[in-house]
């Protein structure tokens, strides 16, 4: 009997050290996508965390927190008519070993974007990997067809050796 209450004990106390912060995660992460739909600055500012580092969608594209929310509030005065997440579904994870270890959400999304202008409207499918830490976003990675979006927008693609 003894060794069965000291093997709950333990048990007990190792699974109590790491509190599953999943569901409050995924808030957030929803809250953020809110605030990117109704294009509202202050709300998309105050999920990211002051050291933010936003990767892609390109190989080595990457973005810190002051650049990030320039751009954002020039895309929102100038660029995007709307932004609609048509579906969106998001999971939480942890990763406990090698890089980026840490809580993250993944977020898996179609999206339409309705330019300014009469720029045109494009459908995407995005995944942004956002990783959390004390409730703000400290990471991100996006991914999507951006030669995809550029086709939709009307540009076309010349292979030079065409020429």
């Amino acid at each position: 009997m003894r060794y069965i209450i000291i093997l709950f004990l333990i048990t007990f106390f190792t699974s109590c050290g790491k509190a599953d912060n999943s569901a409050k995660n995924i808030a957030l992460i929803e809250k953020y996508v809110q605030a990117v739909q109704s294009k509202d600055f202050e709300g998309f500012s105050s999920a990211l965390d002051d050291n933010y580092l936003g990767l892609g969608p390109s190989y080595g594209d990457s973005i810190h927190k002051p650049a990030a929310l320039a751009n954002w509030k020039e895309n929102i005065t100038n660029l995007y008519e709307n932004i609609t997440y048509n579906k969106s579904r998001n999971a939480a994870f942890q990763i406990t070993d090698g890089d980026n270890q840490g809580e993250w959400v993944s977020n898996w999304a179609e999206l339409t974007i309705t330019y300014k202008n009469g720029l045109g409207s494009v459908t995407i499918w995005a995944n942004t990997i956002y990783q959390i830490e004390n409730d703000k976003i400290v990471k991100s990675f996006t991914f999507y067809n951006e030669a995809d979006a550029l086709r939709q927008l009307g540009y076309v693609f010349i292979n030079p050796d065409d020429l």
